[in-house]
């Protein structure tokens, strides 16, 4: 089937997945890369001078900063995608994302460069984050603009399963680098998984430079004349209620997503001791299972709806939060295995799963792409961004004890539970048209040739 009505299904459909995969494997294999870097390694080698809780928190900080920079990316990205079509912003943020995840791999440290070498750092996960701001949420917009109405939850689910292979990816590398000795990873051995990312970008190119405009944009946009000046500043306008439903959305589904694995990874190793080979093991298995359970919420949404299974996640968080701890802190490999596989492959794939269908299905096609990005990227901000270091510093007020990140997780969740369940059922609703405002909305600008 193709046409507006369907998404155009019919549209080489293995390379419309393939292509939305391959962009998400290389955004969260950079973005978790630099976060299991920030909790193993980063502390000792940019900010040696600190004690090792310093050294981690400032590591954290700087893992944030591309969070800070997310919104800012997913605005002029996403206009640009409303205004210019979905392809040519899934190739530059495709570009952008691998060639600063990259360049880190060669970057000097504290002991070459001095306090230069952090500053570096930070500036390569600027440009990190400003493509990340609006990668996934290109991907995910692609997806489902091209999937058949009653599949649009497992199409759109693909763009999480590519997450979890970049998270297997990043946590795999570290996994081959931590067998080295300690003196030849710290030395070298540690900027192997960043320039094998290069690999990554070549594949991602080569497909994504074959892909065509999704038909929802060329017809519901361009061809009805429906192209708009702001459309971030229109979404914000015109949707309040459904920018406000992604941000709360986001606050478990983001914040869990990496306070479990990233936090918990360094909690796991450095607070408890537990070996790092062990842990990463643990974490890589969760990846395991999580790629199959992403689809299956995914395809789940598309028979129930987005809200049921999306609060079934945020409720299962506010149930792991002490939990996750407990088992944890028995340092054994298989209940920390439990606890990774409960809190990335139930809690956060019930959430991440139909967030992708449902985060589109929010925003009218002439402001989807700047809709979901800046209202999804906002939310990273305020939930993922902060995290890792906020979990961290909670430990050191408590002394080691870890109830107030239990807690913290709990409050996360709760937030995103009530969010879901004030917001808008869309599943069986259109993508092709708004229904909100008239159809010739008095910002648009004349139809393109």
């Amino acid at each position: 089937m193709t046409g507006p009505a369907t998404g155009g299904a019919g549209r080489a459909p293995l390379r419309v997945i393939a292509a939305a995969c391959i962009g998400s494997a290389l955004e969260w294999y950079d973005f978790f890369l630099f976060g299991t870097a920030a909790a193993l390694v980063f502390g000792e080698l940019f900010f040696p001078q600190s004690d090792p809780l310093v050294g981690t928190l400032l590591a954290f900080l700087t893992f944030g900063v591309g969070f800070v920079v997310r919104p800012l990316g997913g605005i002029l990205f996403g206009i640009m995608g409303d205004r210019y079509g979905r392809k040519p912003v899934l190739v530059i943020t495709l570009l952008m994302i691998g060639i600063g995840t990259t360049l880190i791999g060669v970057l000097p440290t504290y002991a070459t460069a001095g306090y230069w070498a952090p500053v570096m750092l930070v500036a390569l996960r600027v440009v990190q984050g400003l493509g990340a701001g609006a990668e996934y949420g290109g991907a995910v917009i692609y997806l489902v603009e091209n999937a058949p109405a009653k599949h649009r939850g497992f199409w759109g689910g693909f763009a999480p399963l590519g997450v979890s292979v970049g998270n297997l990816l990043a946590a795999g590398a570290f996994a081959l680098v931590t067998m080295l000795p300690r003196e030849e990873m710290m030395a070298w051995g540690w900027r192997i998984p960043f320039l094998a990312s290069f690999l990554l970008i070549l594949v991602g190119l080569y497909v994504r430079l074959k892909l065509t405009e999704t038909p929802v944009f060329t017809k519901a946009v361009v061809e009805r004349g429906k192209i708009e000046r702001n459309p971030a500043m229109s979404a914000l306008r015109k949707h309040p209620r459904n920018f406000l439903v992604v941000l709360g959305a986001r606050m478990a589904e983001n914040g869990l997503g990496y306070l479990f694995p990233v936090f918990g990874l360094s909690y796991v190793t450095i607070t408890l001791g537990v070996p790092r080979a062990d842990a990463l093991s643990a974490l890589m298995l969760a990846f395991v299972v999580e790629l199959f359970t992403i689809l299956g919420f995914a395809a789940l949404s598309d028979r129930i709806g987005r809200r049921p299974v999306y609060m079934f996640g945020a409720l299962a968080g506010v149930a792991l939060a002490f939990p996750f701890f407990w088992l944890v802190g028995t340092r054994e490999w298989i209940w920390i295995a439990v606890a990774f596989i409960l809190a990335r492959a139930v809690v956060t794939a019930a959430m991440f799963g139909p967030q992708a269908a449902y985060f589109a299905e929010l925003f009218p096609p002439q402001r989807r792409f700047a809709g979901f990005a800046f209202a999804r990227e906002l939310g990273s901000l305020l939930a993922g961004g902060p995290a890792p270091f906020l979990a961290t510093a909670l430990v050191a007020w408590a002394s080691g004890s870890w109830w107030p990140v239990a807690c913290y997780a709990a409050l996360l969740s709760a937030i995103t539970a009530i969010a879901v369940w004030y917001g808008p059922e869309t599943y069986e609703e259109s993508i092709t048209t708004d229904n909100t405002v008239p159809a010739e909305a008095p910002n648009a600008l004349p139809a393109r040739s």
